[in-house]
């Protein structure tokens, strides 16, 4: 089962065959036309659902995006950079939606192939709002960059992809010279995105299919960390929509997942607790006890019997 909107689930939903290239070592890289593909995506809607890539989009069109506690509108023309660990929606507010958009994998601009670390650029950190205003010059300027990446994409130049990185770092460098659009604040539905997205960013860590797999964000300040909320405001929200404290709700369902694990696993409790970003077993199994009343032992043991 997997536990992100993958690159699969997203050709599914476009409806076109899997390109052989992803998941092997090269990376995935692929570019679309927005006004070709938008209506096989949910009508041009575009949700977080846990996405398992990155992606950059030139927009021409009347849009909105929305983050954990605030809008964005996007009355013309706009960059749009997106990464795994920035969960929004895209709602296009018009039938009048042209452009492209590029998805690709980090692997595909690793730092070996490109010099540079992804999650490190200002346009993908979690406390910014990647959106970019740009004029009906750098749109030019942007679609005559897209177009090249398209038309190097389908060619039989044996190095065509190491062009298209530096076609791509070269978005990358243009979207930091523009300037974010400035997001303004979300209003009444505020708390139920930032709820929303808070539970979507929990849930894309589950389940916890082998050892190897670990939880990444564990604590409250993590997951406000992500949704670019103060870890205060992040708990108040949470308390008023679902009656739990930010704690609480994790815990609970690293609580469900241990549990599950000792269950129907025959993984041995040291690798159950390292999974669940424990690193050492007598945390985890006081973790458990505290949750529970039983140990891990007692609980697997019983469960079995």
């Amino acid at each position: 089962m997997d536990v992100a909107f993958t690159l699969k689930d997203f050709y599914g939903k476009l409806g076109l065959p899997i390109p052989d290239n992803i998941g092997k070592d090269i990376g995935h890289f692929n570019v679309f036309n927005i006004a070709e593909y938008r209506t096989r995506l949910s009508k041009g809607e575009m949700r977080y659902d846990r996405r398992a890539y990155f992606k950059i989009s030139l927009i021409n069109g009347k849009n909105r995006a929305e983050y954990a506690d605030k809008v964005v509108d996007i009355d013309n023309k706009a960059l749009l950079f997106a990464s795994p660990k920035i969960p929004y929606n895209y709602v296009p507010q018009d039938d009048e939606q042209s452009g492209y958009f590029c998805v690709f994998t980090e692997s595909f601009l690793s730092k070996d192939k490109s010099g540079i670390i992804l999650e490190t650029l200002p346009i993908f950190h979690p406390g910014g709002y990647p959106i970019l205003n740009i004029s009906d010059e750098d749109y030019i300027e942007l679609e005559q960059l897209f177009q090249k990446i398209d038309k190097e994409l389908s060619s039989d130049y044996p190095f065509k992809f190491d062009l298209i990185r530096a076609y791509v770092i070269e978005l990358l460098h243009m979207g930091q010279k523009l300037h974010p659009v400035q997001p303004k604040e979300g209003g009444k539905n505020a708390a139920v995105r930032i709820t929303d997205m808070f539970v979507e960013l929990l849930e894309r860590q589950f389940p916890i299919n082998a050892p190897v797999q670990r939880l990444m964000l564990k604590t409250a300040n993590d997951f406000a960390e992500q949704l670019a909320v103060h870890p205060n405001h992040l708990n108040k929200v949470l308390k008023e929509t679902t009656g739990n404290t930010t704690t609480e709700i994790i815990h609970s369902r690293m609580v469900e997942e241990a549990k599950l694990l000792l269950n129907g696993s025959d993984w041995n409790i040291s690798e159950i607790a390292f999974s669940l970003g424990f690193e050492e077993v007598a945390h985890f199994s006081n973790f458990f006890k505290k949750h529970t009343n039983r140990s891990p032992l007692k609980f697997r043991s019983t469960v079995k019997i």
